[in-house]
């Protein structure tokens, strides 16, 4: 952190900023407070102008104001251009709110944003570190698929970036890349792989949750980080321990045996975890193997336990379903007390920790028996929350508690709240299920509610009652008589349907009622609802079978009635009975048994509790509150039959960490210090101590080795940054010779150089100094006579090499290149507003090398602009004639075909409202009077599509008539041909390698690699200049963006068989990754 704390304290003027821009607030808008986020036009045409300001002071202002519109929800796109000037401001305080904006934008404005990669890309080298994660944060909110090989190499370099915070940004750019382009992923995993073996405690969650993301099934990389991981989880950031947590828990899941077997009694306290040898021989040569738990299952159990005390209710239900899943059931009732807590909470929490608990409470009562008043309902919860503590309430009862929840019940049934007393009502019957003493009184007390005066009440308590009366042999015809009386006022259908079921399944206890009840019903049944009308014509057709004498007209006359019902159901079950009940001689042999299909005896119904099926899904997740398997949930594996070996997670540095942490741990004034502290030290000294867990990483490891330990670390930082790191080596040390002779674009970095002058060399050098201080601290930590050596090897080695890089390859890090090159110092007479224009210009000082040429070749194709059936006759069609604009040095030129296909004069055609992206402009035609019928006439045009592929949307127009249209640009006519010599070439190539740079290899037959074809098939699609080549098997072409003038670089280069390399070099990475896109499929086809 000091780099960041000494670029806020280096501020030149950053107090008299505030002030300033205090003062700039009072001026601009004089109403008060409020006016501060006034948004009319004429405000936002300050914004632009302040933003455009000389001070720093307007700048700042200007950017606080914009952030407070965005705040408030309003539309600030259209000072994207304004904004981005400024990112490469001095001020920090500027910068930090730009790219709050940018992050804001990146992703809703992509073609904008797209417009300046490349100043992101020079701020992902910025030596603030804010500035680096912030460059990174908006380059991976731009969603488009171009600009992933981009992406990649800025979270390579930001993988090994010294700053933690940097790198933790880099694990959650992981994440959106990859949902970007899935492809990336083995490139991905071996990022993850080195970021998992960060000892900072600021990275773990990130990387963890890229992990999730990417590749969850790649167990192999956790074992070697597992004890790491349990050490460091106190210390990581709370949404940081839910993903560890989660991750681990699966992890157990896998790697170790289940603690739930017979004889877990053996892991009931931690006593006799750790009972002596002599005591597990003896244990284990009794005739039954006892279960004993791995040390590493123990040590997450016992590292997450602290946890359960944590402010955060996520870390606590995290750390709850790790007991619940993984621990042995006599220890997971400590979760009990921490999940009660919870319900303090608001109702958001409420409602998921009461879910959780209500699907722990049907497995074991025993856990949340003794807080049961803390699950009673309150008049003040919601509704969502009341249903679910009388889940719990229910799953809860037994024989002792059942008289005072029956009590609690019977308020409940009179609350105001409807939903909640029919689930009370509910609740009871599954009590009465349960529990059989009480059924009798359940029974009873459900019968009083049929008196109650609301219907709903009643309406659920018939519903209950028929399916405890189904339970019971018992003939009860006195309930079933009184429900029959209420059938006259219960208007509710499922309850009258109930009614009516449970008077045909008892149709011969009740003889009397039952027809009654049929004619009743015959009456009303046009006016029914559908599920009380098919249950009449059941009881008709039960009727009709028992007491045919009595019924059977009834029964006809409502089988007519059905017969002819809107409802195809009821019409379908009508026919359907009419054949089964009524004989005739089409009768199949089902009529015998009719009597036996419709009375028969009917199982009883399962009063299940709801949650009974989702033990299945991992508690605290989506899937378990939706029931339902969720996108992206990982399932919980069975324990395995046989532990995997344990030996996966042994690092060979613990055994030497051990021996060597009390030599360390003696120079320091608290010898008996443990691993958690409780000093007051900083974050990364306490997270850098060495542990049995932290000495794991891959550097500690190199240093821990007596023989090589210089070799050894090298080899391994070259095997992490890669072959690009090595090429950005060779490449600064090929800019630091030809620095003399460089181009404006070497101007341009040191001209910023000589703007930062002092304040930027003295950061970025305290930045380094901070850097190894911080490095030789965590080597002090456990320190030995033999590491002193090797270290001294290791400096002796790095000096050797400081005169080739001047410093850089002490930390071999791209971030430093500008600040180890020699700054000129003429350029410090360019004033910084010169600078900011000089951005991009990079053909001034090699103009005179490099001169536009005339096309190669220009293609006759032509696009459609207006179809004449949508043009009501009138046709367009529009083409690219590669020649330079006439209208302006900064357009494209583009000729329109004008075509009248009716049989009358076409008047008036002119260009009406455009539709333009930011920045883009458009030369138009002079308006056209009239076109005769069957003419035709050719107009140019100039449009200034901003080096990008963006759509010119306008309205072409007729006397009468508006037409939308959209001209589109193909990539390769976004460019000039260019003539310039190979040597000219090579150089300019040189200068623009890394992430300027893209290629791809091409497969196609070797007749279509001949110099002709390359050359015919290149030119079709881009508007490029052929550069004379020495060697045969490479191709070279060149050409400028119409726009800024980039040079564009194509390289097609010959290998053996039947494969060639096909190169683009460029500033506008993007307009080059769209350019390869073009070529490839080109070149590879016949």
């Amino acid at each position: 952190m000091s780099s960041n704390s000494f670029a806020y304290s280096e501020q030149s003027g950053g107090g008299e900023a505030t002030e300033l821009g205090q003062e700039a607030t009072s001026t601009i808008s004089p109403s008060g407070a409020f006016g501060l986020f006034s948004s009319d036009m004429k405000k936002n045409e300050d914004l632009k102008q302040m933003l455009e300001s000389n001070k720093d002071s307007a700048k700042l202002d200007a950017m606080k104001r914009i952030v407070g519109m965005i705040a408030k929800g309003k539309n600030a796109s259209e000072l994207f251009p304004a904004v981005v000037k400024n990112v490469a401001s001095k001020n920090i305080e500027i910068k930090k709110l730009v790219y709050v904006y940018l992050v804001r934008y990146a992703e809703e404005q992509q073609d904008l944003a797209l417009l300046s990669i490349s100043t992101f890309q020079r701020a992902l080298k910025d030596p603030n570190q804010l500035i680096r994660a912030s460059a990174l944060r908006v380059l991976s909110s731009i969603r488009v698929p171009i600009i992933v090989p981009i992406m990649m190499l800025a979270i390579k370099e930001a993988s090994a970036d010294l700053s933690p915070y940097v790198r933790k940004n880099a694990a959650h750019a992981i994440q959106k890349l990859y949902s970007l382009d899935p492809e990336q992923k083995e490139m991905l995993i071996q990022i993850i792989e080195k970021l998992l073996k960060d000892k900072s405690t600021l990275v773990a969650g990130s990387v963890v949750m890229a992990f999730e993301e990417v590749c969850p099934d790649r167990i192999d990389l956790i074992h070697k980080n597992y004890r790491k991981l349990c050490n460091l989880l106190v210390d990581v950031e709370e949404w940081g321990q839910v993903v560890i947590i989660h991750m681990l828990t699966r992890y157990a899941r896998t790697q170790f045996v289940s603690p739930w077997k017979e004889g877990d009694g053996l892991e009931d306290n931690e006593k006799d975890f750790y009972d002596s040898d002599k005591e597990q021989k003896e244990k284990t040569d009794k005739g039954k193997k006892p279960y004993t738990m791995d040390p590493d299952h123990r040590l997450l159990i016992r590292n997450t336990k602290p946890l359960l005390q944590s402010r955060n209710a996520a870390v606590v239900m995290a750390v709850a379903q790790l007991y619940w899943h993984i621990a042995p059931k006599s220890e997971a009732g400590i979760i009990s007390k921490s999940l009660v807590r919870l319900l303090r909470s608001n109702r958001e929490v409420q409602y998921i920790v009461l879910q959780n608990i209500a699907t722990m409470s049907i497995q074991r009562k025993g856990m949340f028996e003794p807080y049961l008043k803390s699950f009673y309902v309150r008049s003040t919860d919601p509704t969502m929350i009341k249903i679910l503590k009388l889940e719990i309430l229910t799953n809860l009862a037994n024989e002792a508690n059942i008289s005072t929840l029956l009590r609690e019940f019977q308020t409940y049934v009179k609350s105001q709240d409807k939903q909640f007393a029919a689930a009370t009502i509910q609740t009871i019957g599954r009590c009465a299920t349960n529990i059989s003493e009480v059924t009798d009184t359940c029974l009873t007390g459900l019968v009083c509610l049929l008196s109650n005066r609301d219907e709903i009440v009643v309406a659920e308590s018939v519903v209950v009652i028929k399916k405890l009366l189904q339970m019971q042999p018992v003939q009860h015809g006195e309930i079933i008589k009184h429900m029959a009386k209420l059938l006259d006022s219960i208007t509710v259908p499922v309850a009258r349907a109930s009614i009516l079921w449970l008077i045909g399944e008892n149709c011969e206890r009740v003889p009397k009622i039952a027809p009654d009840v049929l004619r009743k019903t015959a009456k009303s049944f046009t006016g029914e609802d559908d599920l009380v009308k098919l249950q009449i014509l059941n009881l008709g057709a039960k009727l009709y079978l028992t007491n045919s004498k009595q019924t059977k007209l009834l029964t006809q006359y409502i089988l007519n009635l059905g017969k002819y019902d809107q409802n195809y159901d009821i019409r379908d079950r009508t026919r359907f009975i009419r054949q089964l009940i009524v004989p005739n001689e089409k009768s199949g042999a089902l009529s015998k048994y009719a009597k036996k299909i419709f009375l028969a005896q009917k199982p009883a119904p399962l009063l299940e509790s709801p949650f009974k099926g989702r033990d299945h899904y991992q508690l605290g997740t989506l899937s378990h509150t939706l029931n339902t398997k969720a996108t992206g949930y990982l399932e919980l594996s069975n324990w395995p039959e046989v532990a995997p070996d344990p030996s996966v997670r042994n690092v060979e540095v613990i055994e030497l960490a051990k021996e060597w942490t009390p030599a360390g741990k003696a120079k320091k004034e608290n010898p008996d210090k443990k691993f958690y502290s409780e000093s007051a030290e900083e974050e990364e000294d306490s997270s850098e101590s060495s542990s049995d867990s932290e000495s794991e990483s891959g550097s500690e490891s190199g240093e821990q080795d007596d023989e090589g330990d210089s070799s050894e670390d090298s080899s391994e930082h070259e095997s992490e940054s890669g072959s690009e790191s090595e090429a950005e080596n060779k490449r600064a040390a090929k800019n630091s010779k030809t620095k003399g002779k460089s181009g404006s674009e070497d101007v341009d970095k040191e001209n910023e150089n000589s703007k930062t002058s002092d304040s930027s060399s003295a950061e970025s050098s305290s930045i380094e100094d901070s850097s190894s201080d911080s490095a030789s601290e965590s080597e002090s930590e456990s320190e030995s006579e033999s590491r002193k050596v090797t270290k001294e090897k290791e400096n002796k080695a790095k000096q050797d090499r400081n005169p080739l890089t001047k410093d850089v390859s002490l930390l071999d890090l791209d971030d430093f290149n500008p600040v180890s090159t020699p700054v000129a110092l003429p350029t410090s007479a360019l004033s910084p507003s010169l600078i900011a224009d000089l951005e991009g210009l990079n053909l001034s000082a090699s103009s005179s090398v490099i001169s536009v040429s005339t096309p190669v070749f220009v293609p006759v194709k032509t696009h459609v602009l207006l179809h004449r059936m949508s043009g009501k006759g009138l046709a367009a069609h529009y083409f690219f004639p590669r020649q330079p604009c006439v209208f302006g040095d900064n357009m494209v030129s583009v000729q329109v075909t004008l075509n009248n296909t009716t049989d009358w004069k076409v008047e008036n055609i002119h260009i009406g409202e455009k539709k333009l992206p930011v920045g883009m402009q458009m030369h138009v035609f002079n308006p056209i009077e009239s076109l005769e019928p069957e003419g035709s006439i050719t107009v140019s045009m100039g449009i200034d599509f901003c080096d990008s592929t963006q759509t010119a949307s306008f309205q072409l127009c007729t006397k009468d008539d508006c037409f939308s249209v959209n001209i589109q640009p193909p990539v390769g006519e976004l460019l000039l041909p260019v003539a310039m010599s190979e040597k000219d070439f090579k150089k300019e190539q040189g200068m623009l390698t890394g992430m300027n740079e893209t290629s791809t290899v091409i497969i196609a037959a070797p007749q279509n690699f001949t110099s002709s074809v390359i050359l015919q098939k290149v030119v079709n699609v881009a508007n490029v200049g052929v550069v004379p080549s020495g060697q045969d098997n490479i191709h070279r072409f060149a050409a400028k963006t119409v726009h800024s003038g980039s040079l564009m670089l194509v390289t097609v280069e010959l290998k053996e068989g039947s494969t060639a390399q096909l190169i683009i070099n460029t500033e506008k990475t993007v307009i080059g990754s769209l350019l390869l896109r073009e070529l490839k499929p080109v070149l590879s086809q016949g």
